[in-house]
């Protein structure tokens, strides 16, 4: 296990952080998802930009977790991609 990993299982012991860390974690697996088939397929942001229509600077900040993208968006990223978006409750 890493440190990371070990830190991580600490803090998850304290219930704010837990119930914090869980309310993002939709957020982060979305663009985790993301930077993980545009680095398999070898795009960089400017061509997933060219892509799917979307200014390379909305990609970056999305991928950098300040960006909070419609579906439509989120829509048009997956089709660049070539993968299909979808969104399910568990």
């Amino acid at each position: 296990m890493t440190r990371l990993n070990d830190y991580l299982s600490e803090q998850l012991q304290e219930e704010e952080f837990k119930i914090e860390y869980e309310q993002l974690s939709p957020e982060y697996e979305i663009i985790r998802a993301i930077i993980q088939a545009r680095t398999e397929q070898d795009l960089t942001q400017k061509q997933l930009s060219e892509k799917t229509g979307i200014q390379q600077s909305h990609i970056s900040r999305l991928e950098s977790g300040n960006y909070n993208p419609t579906i439509k968006f989120l829509q048009r990223i997956a089709e660049g991609l070539g993968k299909e978006l979808h969104i399910e409750f568990r």
